[in-house]
């Protein structure tokens, strides 16, 4: 098909997920446990690459060039073939639609494989489209680890995407790339916010606690680390206030849904994840770290655990003396927020770049000139400033660097048309011949 077909087809998909959008959305709050305005969030940020999708064949068009007397050049996008993309948990229905639009787009036939935590939401998603999309140019796999090495080995895969943990997502790359196949494998992060003695007390107070409990803290994009330049009392006091007015929401046990009342955070995903966010809290405060808040006995969320039998975990605040504490530089992926006093901006910079990761980093200040400066500075790909979890949309890229990322480009956006195609490049010259009767 031409990128102009395609892209039609793509627009009669947006339109039968737009109809389903509130069913798609139930769906990842029923298996995932987001909360519904999460939930709501998921399907419409995933719907906006689908949008981007659309408009490909502006996006993605070739060029034209006379580059010498006689002779043209012009190139063109070329699918690559089979591609497989590996998802994680904690975005059932955005992280697919990272790849999957673009690709299909591009022209490639694809190959999900869902997390095994949240299988139905792209089930759903995939018998929506059975009707929309040619008969398998998208198709879903099950399974665990053993589905996505299958995926990796497999020869008809010709490039594949990976998002989830800096050590699978650097195993994927190394095997994927000796196999000769294009690879873009997303890792983790320990995202670092820094509060300037300037920054709007509260402003920064309420995006600290929505970047870091959002989501229950299950998001690559997720405050880790708060650097307080200075001695700002009122701003941690506001922090702690925020996040202990948390209240659990969600299903309930018997699937009648408890209202959104603001302010709210839903579970993280499982038993791992709840063992291993509560040996966090309790190692780092064995190592010294001031426990602001405990989410281990926040009463409101070990009561609904105890009701329902979910995953519930209230956030917590530790307060560190020493950046090298393991709690902050090992990502958690949790509500747990590391605060550590620093006497000066560097000292807040030297921290952030000794950081292994490289997603995310903020600045809150009311100085341009400061934000600026820190923008300028910091060892991460996606800045925010006054935003604590800076997610670039589209046409601009999501990906991060160091060791979150394995691979070249980015996941979404303008790099995700260059990954997903090659260019093939055309040069062209004729003879004019001296006989015209070709021009009768």
């Amino acid at each position: 098909m031409t990128l102009k077909a395609r892209a039609a087809v793509l627009l009669r998909l947006y339109k039968r997920l737009q109809e389903h959008a509130d069913e798609l959305a139930a769906l990842v709050e029923r298996e995932h446990g987001k909360t519904r305005t999460e939930a709501q969030g998921d399907v419409a940020k995933g719907l906006e690459t689908l949008e981007y999708a659309i408009a490909l064949p502006h996006v993605a068009a070739g060029r034209v060039e006379t580059v010498s007397r006689g002779v043209q050049c012009r190139d063109e996008r070329v699918a690559l073939g089979v591609v497989a993309a590996v998802v994680p948990f904690n975005f059932p229905f955005m992280v697919p639609f990272w790849t999957l639009p673009i690709a299909l787009g591009m022209g490639n036939t694809c190959v999900l494989k869902p997390s095994e935590k949240v299988p139905l939401t792209m089930t759903r998603v995939c018998a929506l489209a059975a009707d929309v999309l040619p008969p398998g140019v998208l198709n879903v796999v099950h399974g665990d680890r053993r589905a996505a090495a299958a995926l990796v080995e497999h020869s008809s895969v010709r490039a594949l995407t990976f998002v989830g943990t800096s050590a699978v997502a650097e195993q994927i790359h190394a095997r994927a790339t000796l196999l000769g196949k294009r690879v873009l494998a997303l890792g983790g992060a320990k995202n670092h916010l820094v509060a300037l003695p300037d920054c709007d007390v509260e402003m920064t107070a309420q995006d600290v606690v929505a970047s870091f409990t959002g989501c229950a803290g299950e998001r690559c994009m997720a405050a880790s680390v708060l650097l307080i330049v200075g001695d700002q009392p009122a701003l941690v006091d506001r922090i702690v206030a925020k996040a202990r007015a948390l209240r659990p929401t969600g299903h309930l046990a018997d699937g009648n849904p408890a209202g959104d009342v603001a302010p709210t955070m839903g579970p993280v995903i499982d038993t791992a994840a709840l063992l291993r966010i509560e040996d966090a809290v309790a190692r780092a405060e064995a190592a010294g770290a001031a426990v602001l808040l405990d989410g281990r006995v926040a009463a409101d969320f070990t009561g609904r655990r105890a009701e329902s039998g979910g995953f519930w975990i209230g956030p917590s605040v530790l307060r560190h003396q020493s950046a090298t504490d393991d709690a902050m530089h090992r990502e958690i992926f949790g509500p747990v927020l590391s605060i550590l006093h620093c006497s000066t901006p560097e000292e807040a910079l030297a921290v952030e770049n000794a950081n292994e990761y490289g997603n995310a980093a903020c600045v809150y200040t009311a100085s341009g000139a400061a934000a600026e400066y820190f923008s300028q500075r910091f060892q991460a790909a996606m800045i925010g400033v006054n935003i604590g979890v800076p997610v670039p949309r589209e046409p601009f890229s999501f990906g991060g660097i160091n060791r979150s990322r394995f691979g070249a480009g980015d996941i979404t956006g303008d790099a995700a048309v260059e990954f997903f195609s090659y260019r093939r490049k055309i040069t062209t010259k004729w003879a004019v011949s001296a006989e015209k009767s070709w021009m009768s």
